[in-house]
């Protein structure tokens, strides 16, 4: 079973309230889960955020995965350390990337020259009007 530790939604229509569980990956997400680890309540100025530390690292060392949205909210109260995986990049690499990632130009093959010539011919040669039913 693998296990995940994301936001489940409560509240009313329009007014979020979260809590933090710890779920199997292939229930639903508001469906049934393991354990309440704490909340979020995004409304809240500013928002509240209540996690037990103790139970998160303690299924963090089981092998459960946080969401993203819950990694971020671990990371903003100090539970969880940075990314270490994702290496800061300055703007100048980052622009180089962007351009070595641009697409190859299409090549144009003998079908598509063939249909193109087909549409051409089709709309130089319209159909004749047909007679007037009486």
């Amino acid at each position: 079973m693998a296990v995940v530790i994301r936001m489940k939604r409560a509240g009313a229509k329009k007014r979020p309230f979260y809590r933090v569980v710890v779920a199997d990956s292939r229930r639903q997400r508001d469906g049934r889960f393991v354990e309440i680890l704490g909340y979020y309540d995004p409304l809240a100025k500013p928002y509240a955020v209540k996690i037990d530390e103790e139970k998160v690292k303690g299924w963090i060392a089981l092998g459960a995965q946080p969401s993203v949205q819950v990694a971020s909210l671990l990371r903003k109260q100090g539970i969880l350390a940075g990314r270490p995986s994702k290496p800061v990049k300055s703007a100048g690499e980052a622009r180089a990337e962007k351009k070595v990632a641009r697409r190859k130009p299409r090549k144009i093959t003998d079908r598509k020259v063939k249909n193109a010539a087909a549409r051409k011919k089709k709309k130089a040669n319209p159909k004749k009007p047909q007679p007037k039913k009486k």
